[in-house]
């Protein structure tokens, strides 16, 4: 079998072989009709349930890893699991951003896992769409890593900006997203939910829920991390299939993820500061792969080095947030 090799040398050849792409999506397509499946009666998450599923979603990729490894050797087993690390960090920043607009728009908890999946349909789809564009820009030539790599590293000075501004996306009104101005101005919008229906026939004409307006917004957050998350996982990788696979592990869990991290996300203050270090590393290798192609006595850092560097930070990450919050309980309780 073919090893596909590492970012280190772009235009390698993909170790996704036409059964392997087949397989896959339809492994994908499976799971995501059995998630539809399970949202089709609308009920309220229970932990219990969550904890199950996020427990299956992580076994999976471990599960396709060690698979990797065997059938492949060590490198792209490497890659992808590498790569499924920092496609999950940030799709855990993707849950919060989710969850100020289910908070925003009042979703009832019964269908928020009903939005949840369709922002992760949307998100696949997306993530389809750029990673055929970035493997059609990786032919294009090497001053595509570079590319990539200042959109990181461009993404990551806007995330520090909007943490020393205070402007993220917690401070600003969903409902007054483009998107959902331009829904409202093309047909009403019902007062309420009905169920999971997006549309309802009401007064003779046809009316959106607000349903619809959420998965909307959802949809638009669903590009604005695809420019992020897609550069950032072919810094890890130049195979389509490990980029594409890496991408849908990490977003196919997301539904019940989303109800076990909605009370501890809260908890982890500096996971921006920590993402925000991770995109500028990944951009920095990529300048770094970059550059080696012009002169080749620059360094680049191999992938076993990446997945090291990034789970440290996310150590860091965790074990500093817990250590804060804890501080700040302690602090209240000695005030009272």
């Amino acid at each position: 079998m073919t090893v596909a090799a590492p970012v280190e040398s772009a235009g390698s050849s993909s170790i996704g072989s036409p059964w392997l792409w087949v397989v896959s999506i339809a492994v994908i397509l499976g799971l995501l009709v059995t998630d539809f499946a399970v949202t089709r009666r609308p009920h309220e998450v229970s932990m219990r349930e969550a904890i199950g599923w996020s427990a299956f979603y992580l076994t999976l990729p471990v599960m396709f890893g060690i698979w990797l490894w065997m059938a492949f050797d060590r490198g792209p087993a490497l890659e992808f699991l590498t790569g499924f690390v920092v496609e999950k960090s940030l799709s855990v920043d993707n849950l919060f951003v989710f969850m100020l607009i289910l908070a925003g728009f009042a979703v009832p908890p019964t269908i928020q896992q009903r939005v949840l999946l369709y922002g992760i349909v949307g998100a696949l789809v997306l993530r389809g769409i750029f990673i055929a564009a970035g493997a059609a820009l990786l032919q294009a030539g090497t001053w595509a890593f570079l590319l990539f790599g200042m959109i990181l590293l461009a993404s990551a000075g806007k995330m520090l900006h909007e943490m020393h501004t205070g402007a993220a996306f917690a401070g600003r009104d969903v409902s007054e997203m483009r998107i959902v101005r331009l829904l409202r101005r093309l047909m009403p919008v019902t007062d309420d939910y009905r169920g999971t229906r997006l549309t309802v026939r009401e007064h003779g004409r046809r009316a959106f829920t607000p349903l619809a307006v959420v998965v909307a917004a959802v949809f638009v957050t669903d590009v604005v991390f695809a420019v992020d998350s897609v550069p950032a996982v072919y810094g890890i990788t130049a195979d389509p299939y490990l980029v594409f696979a890496t991408n849908a592990f990490a977003l196919l869990g997301l539904r019940a993820l989303y109800f076990v991290v909605h009370a501890t996300l809260a908890k982890l203050v500096y996971l921006n500061h920590g993402l925000t270090i991770i995109l500028a590393f990944i951009g920095l290798k990529l300048v770094l792969h970059w550059a080696h192609g012009i002169w080749p006595t620059i360094p680049q850092i191999p992938t076993p080095i990446s997945l090291t560097v990034i789970v440290g930070i996310l150590a860091v990450v965790i074990a500093a947030s817990l250590r804060t919050r804890r501080r700040a309980e302690q602090h209240a309780l000695q005030k009272d």
